[in-house]
């Protein structure tokens, strides 16, 4: 089989050559049992973190149309995070699937570049929403006769050049026949996929190495396909490989059925999808019949079959089942959108929205350019969906987000086709399956006028489409909710105070020069609640700052900031009165300016911004460095992030220092070390490449 690159010496503070040959023979004996060297995975949350848990599944969309979604729509309506198609080079043809069969792990397909994703990514952080990619890591393609890859790689079906071969793959080599024999189902090929040796340690560390290309490009989870098929041992081996597992948000696949093989056995991995429910909502929906959905607890981890709450990702539809017919799809119109309203609404699991694109034939892909790429999706045009866009949908999203942690109550039913449910004293739903339904409903909203946000946004006067409702002191309203329709209430959309999600909006941004390895920003809006500490995770928003927008903040922000580890700044215990739709925080001051906007900012405050190129195409890149005369960092050193195309970053305190001495590396023991001389690296932005410093941002 190929073997692991090595292109540099092992470096570290400057030290004598007989000290470096003497490690280098150490390392020598010592690789083969680090390298098989199997550690325990540290779990990634289960259930998506924080009240934005909702995901949109922008299936077969390209990077620069998801790029342009996020600061359109899918940040100012709340989304937590996107999820992306499989990124990686795959077979040819005009297939939805093409994109399941990967033949490379080069981040190159046809829906965009890799320069073209890591752009996406950043955008999309930009806007506050995380990245989840969906992975392909139980098998490579399905082709008998080969072929050559979208990004041009050639290929066999039992051999990827440079990557994989024969002997890489599960020696079964034929089609599952037998469900109920669990060695067939994680050793024998799916539908002539040819199945990965998941076992294998090279195996292992092949996969952890895309994934860990994909966390250093930026991305915050993945959604890991055909989970199923990859023996729980195996998944845990390649998890203990990737990198920054505890920040990374996990969904697997595996479908509960009468076999062997159980979703619980990989519930210490993350998140799984519950097919259960949605099957279920296409029995009550498409029925008509839907107040079984609330009964006693309703729909959820009480219910047999079904995953507990912290595991379970929900959804109305996905890629296979909106093809297949085992759930409600954007074809069953208005049945649909009220299923999603549910799920928005209920308290079970992390829910996502399918949104993709119109087809008769259950094979057919997105729309294609003459030279095989994906067209730029735009919301009207070829067939696109835009679900996730839908005024109602987006809405509930925002609903979501008002009534996270709060309690099912004021439950109500027709004992058949219409229900209603409040979320605590935050927001209340009905939905009517059936004939127009007039009366009067019970709330433990605090009395006003609000927007029915399924039709409906807040104005300076009122609402964007009328249909305001009135809340009386004792929590009741009158509204008349029409045939196969929903009226949705919450306490952020009250009529006539503009504070949809995105309008007045703060964008906060925090200076790195801390070397924090985490930023969280803890905050309450006017005289709100405050976020459960330590508070909200701040993105990568350009070189030396992270972000966080705060719907609605134009009405004053009070905050503090914290290394999620118990390491605050709090501005001496005064906290940060922030306001207007802009406000920076660096070393204690507060300013207005928007420090990543086009052209180069000012570096932050007594740090040095060390920039290093990926030109030698590690997995991985950490900074190991000393500030001034100080003691070095403990190998491997800080973790660099991506900051923009070809270059990674990381932001060093310098203490009053007049720059750092560095040396940089794989995390893996493969250094670049300037020859042993070591990098002399000086104050605000400084740029290495080729064995060369020199100042400037390459990333304005």
């Amino acid at each position: 089989m190929p073997a692991p690159d090595i292109d540099v010496a092992i470096a570290g503070p400057p030290r004598s050559k007989r000290f470096q040959s003497l490690a280098k023979l150490v390392l020598a004996g010592l690789l083969g049992t680090l390298l098989s060297a199997t550690t325990s995975a540290v779990p990634a949350s289960a259930a998506a973190p924080g009240p934005k848990d909702a995901t949109a599944v922008m299936f077969s969309w390209t990077w620069n149309g998801i790029a342009r979604e996020c600061t359109d729509t899918l940040g100012p309506a709340g989304y937590g995070y996107v999820q992306t198609s499989p990124p990686q080079e795959h077979v040819q043809g005009p297939e939805w699937w093409t994109h399941y069969q990967p033949v490379s792990y080069k981040v190159d397909s046809r829906l965009g570049t890799r320069a073209e994703f890591k752009s996406m990514v950043d955008t999309c952080h930009a806007a506050g929403v995380k990245v989840i990619a969906d992975a392909v890591i139980n098998h490579m393609s399905g082709k008998s006769s080969g072929g050559t890859g979208w990004a041009g790689s050639p290929f066999q079906h039992y051999d990827y050049p440079g990557i994989y071969q024969s002997q890489d793959f599960h020696s079964c080599k034929r089609d599952i026949r037998d469900y109920q024999n669990r060695w067939e189902v994680q050793e024998c090929n799916l539908v002539n996929l040819s199945d990965l040796n998941t076992s294998s340690p090279y195996v292992q560390g092949r996969i952890a190495g895309y994934l860990n290309d994909l966390v250093a490009l930026g991305v915050d989870g993945f959604r890991i396909d055909a989970v199923k098929h990859i023996a729980a041992a195996d998944m845990q081996g390649i998890l203990a490989k990737v990198n920054d597992r505890a920040r990374l948000y996990l969904v697997q696949e595996v479908i509960r059925a009468n076999e062997p093989i159980q979703p619980e056995e990989y519930t210490g991995n993350g998140d799984i999808h519950e097919f259960a429910f949605a099957r279920k909502l296409k029995e009550a929906f498409g029925a008509g019949t839907i107040n079984w959905l609330t009964t006693g607890d309703g729909i959820g981890p009480s219910w047999a079959g079904f995953l507990p709450n912290q595991n379970a990702a929900v959804f109305v539809d996905n890629h296979d089942t909106e093809r297949n017919g085992e759930t409600l799809t954007y074809k069953d119109g208005a049945n649909y959108d009220l299923a999603q309203i549910f799920t928005l609404a209920w308290n079970y699991g992390s829910p996502s929205i399918h949104s993709g694109y119109a087809f008769s034939n259950s094979d057919a892909g997105p729309a294609l350019a003459g030279n095989g790429e994906a067209i730029d999706p735009v919301c009207g045009q070829n067939g696109w969906t835009c679900k996730h866009s839908q005024t109602a949908i987006a809405n509930m999203v925002g609903f979501r987000s008002q009534i996270h942690g709060t309690a099912v109550v004021d439950k109500w039913d027709n004992g058949s086709s219409a229900i209603g449910f409040g979320r605590g004293d935050k927001g209340y739903v009905t939905i009517n399956r059936g004939a127009a339904l007039a009366r009067t409903f019970q709330t433990s909203l605090p009395a006003g006028q609000y927007c029915n946000i399924i039709v409906s946004r807040p104005t300076a006067s009122g609402c964007s489409a009328g249909e305001i409702v009135t809340v009386s002191a004792s929590g009741t309203f009158t509204a008349t909710v029409a045939a196969n329709s929903a009226l949705a209430l919450h306490v952020g959309a009250k009529a006539g105070t503009q504070s949809v999600p995105g309008v007045g909006s703060l964008t906060v941004y925090y200076s790195t020069s801390k070397g924090w390895s985490d930023y969280k920003l803890h905050y309450r809006v006017g005289s709100g609640s405050w976020t459960s500490a330590p508070g909200v995770g701040m993105a990568a928003a350009c070189p030396g700052w992270v972000s966080h927008t705060v719907p609605a903040g134009s009405s004053g922000v009070t905050a503090a900031f914290n290394n999620g580890a118990g390491t605050w700044d709090n501005n001496g215990g005064n906290d940060y009165l922030l306001s207007g739709s802009v406000a920076t925080v660096n070393g204690g001051l507060i300013g207005q300016d928007d420090p990543c906007a086009a052209g180069t900012a000012p570096a932050p405050a007594d740090s040095t911004v060390v920039f290093y190129s990926t030109n030698k195409g590690w997995a991985a890149y950490n900074v190991h460095y000393r500030a001034g005369t100080g003691a070095w960092t403990t190998a491997p050193g800080m973790a660099m992030t991506a900051a923009c195309p070809g270059w990674v970053s990381a932001t060093v305190p310098l203490g009053g220092a007049p720059g750092i001495t560095a040396a940089f590396n794989n995390g893996a023991g493969t250094w670049d070390n300037n020859g042993t001389a070591n990098y002399t690296v000086g104050t605000g932005y400084q740029q290495v490449k080729d064995g060369s410093v020199s100042a400037g941002n390459p990333c304005p």
